[in-house]
């Protein structure tokens, strides 16, 4: 009687560790997109001063 229970508390941690990881992964992801956005930014700022000073 008693393994239906731990198995409810393996489930539950399993829901806990999968929810983690999916908020932690749309974080990173988020973060990834700053990064590429603040890159292209800069590249931008670099093709007009060459482009100025041409």
């Amino acid at each position: 009687m008693n393994t239906k229970k731990s198995y409810g508390k393996y489930t539950l941690v399993a829901i806990f560790i999968a929810a983690a990881t999916v908020l932690g992964g749309c974080n990173t992801v988020a973060g990834v997109g700053e990064d590429v956005q603040a890159a292209g930014e800069k590249t931008t700022e670099a093709a007009h001063t060459v482009s100025n000073k041409l």
